[in-house]
């Protein structure tokens, strides 16, 4: 079997979403995604993905992982590594429909039949559209006039009615939900200041929360990166009371000495960080101690292959991971399959406002979500494909590579 053609497909209603088709001479097909700058992730694969892969066998998939890291790239989150994941997850698609196995089992087999949930209290809209100013895609995070005409607005919620996303969540099954009420003063300091009156402002959604729920559903602190050091410890202090369950990327992954001192300086466990990418700099993290928690993105940090070996070097040093959501319906997917095989997989992130909302525009099938768990899809492969009406739609956009 050979490697005929790449197809990437981008949509406009969805500009951040590249995806790849890689076709065979024997008709399969295997489906890849990954996520923001989809026209220079696109540009990447037809350049040097194609070079790698068009005319070979795509059952070779560490042979071919190995080949696209080329002479940059090699161990971020930036274009070459997003296109090589796209590409990776494809060439698993197909090795499951070779073999007429779901990805699960092709890493293992099923650890668990399904896993618990998280939400990431994000609107329809978060995330969609161009970034801008380096910062995120809408402005106002996507709240809108319509805001509260949308099913699941919880960014909305969970900045002015916490204690009724809690308990919304609770009656869904959710075991935790991820709120992120300290951006705002971030972007207004550049990360080095918060007053005490913003600070107890960033606050009332915890209050509110507790108070309303108790203990009954966990909360997760979103960071996003934004603090500095002294600014990050005065936050994760005046958090303490309200037993927050990990505080999430609090500064900057570019030096995890100072997230390790920030680490033992503090009593919230820190997650840690979709911003990294590749096996090597998750080494770094988990030989200094810096993370109680290791998160990763399976489409930015080298596809499926790249995520289990992410996930077994965790295991070695007894930390449990999670798999990013926020970002499309495929790398949903994939998150699930991994999770179910991963021994150290513990939880799952989904943003319900995604997963019944816009999500539900591109794939044929979505991992069934009951009572706050998470199933995997049971077809070959991913065990899913674009739903046939994507490739009709005005604002489609396709490019090939093909053998000659």
């Amino acid at each position: 079997m050979k490697i005929t053609k790449l197809e990437t497909i981008r949509i406009d209603k969805f500009p951040n979403i590249c995806y790849v088709q890689i076709h065979t001479d024997e008709g399969l097909i295997g489906l890849g995604e990954t996520y923001f700058a989809a026209e220079a992730v696109e540009s990447w694969i037809h350049e040097t993905g194609a070079g790698v892969l068009l005319g070979q066998d795509p059952l070779t998939i560490d042979c071919h992982w190995n080949a696209m890291v080329g002479f940059v790239g090699s161990r971020s989150t930036g274009i070459e590594n997003r296109g090589r994941s796209a590409l990776d997850i494809a060439l698993w698609d197909i090795f499951g429909k070779v073999t007429n196995q779901p990805i699960y089992q092709l890493l293992g087999g099923a650890f668990r039949e399904s896993i618990p949930l998280y939400n990431t209290c994000a609107g329809p809209h978060y995330t969609q559209g161009k970034p801008k100013n380096g910062g995120l895609p809408v402005d106002n995070w996507g709240i809108g006039k319509s805001a509260n005409l949308e099913p699941y607005n919880d960014l909305d919620a969970f900045m002015n009615n916490a204690d009724e996303l809690a308990e919304s969540l609770i009656s869904e099954g959710f075991m935790g939900m991820k709120i992120w009420p300290f951006d705002p003063y971030a972007e207004a300091s550049g990360g080095h200041y918060i007053s005490n009156e913003n600070l107890k402002k960033a606050l009332i959604p915890f209050e509110k929360i507790r108070k309303r729920v108790g203990d009954k559903i966990e909360i997760m602190v979103e960071m996003h990166s934004k603090w500095d050091v002294r600014t990050a410890k005065q936050i994760a202090n005046a958090l303490e009371e309200y037993n927050p369950f990990w505080y999430e990327d609090p500064i900057k992954m570019d030096n995890l000495d100072a997230l390790s001192g920030l680490s033992e300086s503090i009593n919230i466990p820190i997650a840690a960080s979709e911003t990294l990418g590749t096996r090597w700099a998750y080494r770094e993290l988990l030989e200094r101690k810096a993370t109680d928690v290791l998160i990763f993105d399976p489409t930015w940090t080298g596809g499926i292959s790249e995520g289990k070996r992410i996930a077994t070097l965790a295991e070695i040093y007894q930390i449990p991971i999670a798999t990013h959501d926020c970002v499309g319906p495929l790398s949903f997917v994939v998150d699930v399959h991994l999770s179910i095989n991963a021994s150290n997989a513990f939880v799952q992130e989904a943003v319900r406002s995604f997963y019944y909302g816009w999500y539900q525009e591109l794939l044929t099938e979505l991992p069934l979500i009951k009572e706050g768990r998470v199933y995997p899809l049971q077809g070959p492969g991913l065990g899913t494909s674009l739903r046939p009406e994507v490739f009709e739609r005005s604002d489609f956009h396709r490019r090939e590579s093909i053998i000659e």
